[in-house]
């Protein structure tokens, strides 16, 4: 019977630490819910958002530097008119004798002043190879021969 009365006081005293756990819970949400409301107030004399928004279902939360660089990273892409397979089309037609994937760069840089990430440009090269726009020899980027 010891081992049984051990049992159900352990049972009893993590039960006992449950139940404060869920009351500081309760109590860190409602004060949690303060802080945002304060936030939101604030951001309204403001203008702009102090800190990370609460995640809701299906949507994902920004931070307010996310929520300020988005726009204006967009913005730009947008003015220019031209998605980057555009752009890359575009590049490799300008070089006749075929073009390396730097050269490609350095022409997206020079003529649409888009910054691409290496690996970024190779897969929209990639996509164009298998679409047959472009053909890949020598390291080199062509058009495909018309037949």
């Amino acid at each position: 019977m010891a081992m049984l009365d051990q049992i159900a006081q352990q049972r009893q005293r993590l039960s006992q630490r449950l139940i404060r756990v869920d009351a500081e819970r309760t109590k860190l949400s409602g004060q949690l819910g303060e802080l945002e409301i304060a936030e939101r107030a604030l951001s309204r004399f403001d203008g702009k958002v102090v800190a990370a928004q609460k995640p809701k279902k299906g949507r994902v939360a920004k931070t307010a530097a996310a929520a300020v660089a988005t726009p204006k990273a967009k913005a730009s892409q947008q003015a220019r008119g031209t998605s980057l397979g555009d752009a890359a089309l575009k590049a490799v037609k300008a070089h006749a004798k075929g073009a390396s994937a730097d050269e490609v760069r350095k022409y997206l840089s020079r003529k649409f002043g888009l910054t691409v990430r290496p690996n970024h440009l190779g897969s929209a090269l990639q996509r164009h190879r298998r679409a047959g726009r472009l053909e890949n020899r020598n390291q080199r980027w062509y058009l495909p021969a018309m037949a």
